[in-house]
């Protein structure tokens, strides 16, 4: 068969199967040309004698001479590497070889680098959720132990104003832990003195004088008070879990206290939480028909919500924000405050006998520490977790003393909860967990949305690429590609 130029230009069978097959040295008039070259080379033998010309070699083109000439480059530089004539191709493969053989050492080497990395990050983000599980899991008990020994202590001692004034003088220990602290933390250590003046600043530029002292203490003092008093006014008059549930209250009365007095952004999830919080307070009130002890105990509840969320805007008003150790500096001195100024309270209280007790050896001094000391480990809690976590976290943890009284009222109390006051502990927690969305929930939550919908089209736009690759794959696979023949 002769190699006539075909009338699309393809000169011969050998290129029109060259161009059907893509071999990479193809293009027009190469087996033409290949043929030329092909009867001018000389092939040699090891250690034989090449001859000059190439005499009398006439061949045939055939289908399978055609295959034989497509694979004739490789078998030529084969058989020529043994005499010398192309080693350079064994040089460069093994160059190849030895470069592949550093890119897969490295490769290696950055994957195991890359999982050390991603193995640190697994365990540092382990660690900080047990941690912040840790911190709620310790509010929510410290505040369920000291509602629940509140209530034992009332079963041999009746005195609600001297287990205030008696819990509130511990709070002098929490400057002098959160030193012991500074001390075993700190690379820099400071003398207990130049450390106190420098959480004074929390007063003022000046530090704490005998008139910031009076002035600034008195109010927060008076109101600290306040608050305890009224709590375990209304735990003499209701179950752990009421009060528990409407002292949650405060997260709504400082939205609404810090809307009218400090002018803070107006946000519908808040007010809306808010009324879910006065209707709970409602439904607790109604459980026992608005008369005896429960509708005085929800009084005494909500006041000392309602003192405790004033107690938290004026500090916000007149002192700002405080780390760790301005906030210790300032619950101590509200310690020191309370037992110089406020001790005259009980006494008074005693000689008239509103609170009385004898003999002295009576008083259940180990349950009085019990509840002093869970109180000052709440106390020291909430200002620890909200330097060191999220301030949500301890309201989380506040949140959830409520289902864990009523576990305890229920397991050893053997307390029965009515439908009323079920849905009124709920509607005030589905509020106070209202009251935890940021200012900016609604911008975050379109985002997000936003977020998944892209991600939604982009995984889409893929599964719809894969699909098509996939699907020629198998076409070329199976012999069903359209190539144009001449």
């Amino acid at each position: 068969m002769d190699g006539k130029a075909a009338p699309n230009g393809v000169a011969t069978i050998e290129d029109r199967i060259l161009r059907i097959t893509g071999y990479y040295g193809y293009y027009p008039g190469y087996s033409s040309q290949k043929s030329a070259s092909r009867s001018s080379v000389i092939q040699c033998k090891p250690g034989g004698n090449c001859p000059s010309r190439h005499r009398g070699m006439t061949r045939q083109l055939s289908p399978l001479s055609v295959a034989e000439d497509s694979a004739a480059p490789i078998l030529e530089l084969q058989n020529r590497s043994p005499s010398g004539i192309c080693r350079h191709s064994r040089v460069e493969r093994q160059s190849r070889s030895g470069e592949e053989g550093t890119q897969t050492h490295t490769e290696s080497s950055s994957q195991e680098a890359e999982g050390q990395t991603r193995c640190q990050s697994c365990t540092s983000t382990f660690l900080k959720l047990i941690w912040r599980f840790l911190i709620i899991l310790s509010v929510s008990s410290s505040w369920v132990g000291t509602t629940q020994f509140v209530k034992i202590t009332y079963e041999t001692f009746d005195c609600p104003f001297f287990m205030t004034w008696f819990s509130t003088n511990w709070n002098i220990m929490v400057f002098p832990i959160y030193y012991s602290g500074h001390l075993a933390t700190a690379q820099e250590k400071q003398s207990p003195i130049k450390k106190f003046r420098e959480c004074s600043r929390i007063f003022g530029e000046d530090g704490l004088t005998l008139k910031l002292f009076l002035k600034r203490t008195a109010p927060f003092s008076i109101l600290w008070t306040l608050t305890n008093y009224l709590y375990l006014l209304a735990l003499k008059k209701l179950t752990a879990t009421d009060v528990s549930a409407l002292f949650c209250c405060n997260k709504a009365f400082v939205f609404l206290l810090s809307w009218i007095v400090l002018k803070d952004r107006f946000m519908g999830a808040r007010i809306v939480a808010a009324i879910m919080a006065i209707t709970g307070i409602v439904m607790m009130a109604y459980a026992d028909g608005f008369q005896g002890d429960s509708i005085i105990g929800v009084a005494y509840a909500v006041g000392s919500a309602s003192t405790s969320a004033l107690y938290k805007v004026l500090f916000k008003m007149f002192l700002g924000s405080a780390n760790f150790g301005e906030a210790a500096h300032f619950v101590s001195t509200l310690g020191f405050f309370n037992l110089i100024f406020i001790s005259v309270t009980p006494i008074i209280l005693y000689f008239t006998k509103v609170e009385y007790w004898s003999p002295f050896s009576a008083v259940p001094w180990g349950y009085l520490c019990g509840v002093a000391g869970l109180w000052l480990a709440f106390n020291i809690l909430v200002n620890v977790g909200v330097v060191l976590t999220y301030p949500i976290l301890i309201s989380i943890g506040t949140v959830l003393s409520v289902p864990g009284n009523a576990a305890v009222d229920l397991l050893k109390h053997k307390m029965i909860f009515s439908v009323v006051r079920l849905g009124a502990t709920i509607i005030i927690c589905i509020g106070f967990l209202l009251m935890l969305l940021p200012e900016e929930w609604d911008e975050i939550t379109l985002r997000f949305i936003n977020s998944l919908k892209e991600k939604k089209s982009e995984d889409h736009a893929d599964d719809i690429t894969d699909s098509s690759v996939h699907t020629r794959s198998r076409s070329r696979a199976n012999g069903t590609v359209s190539i144009p023949l001449a």
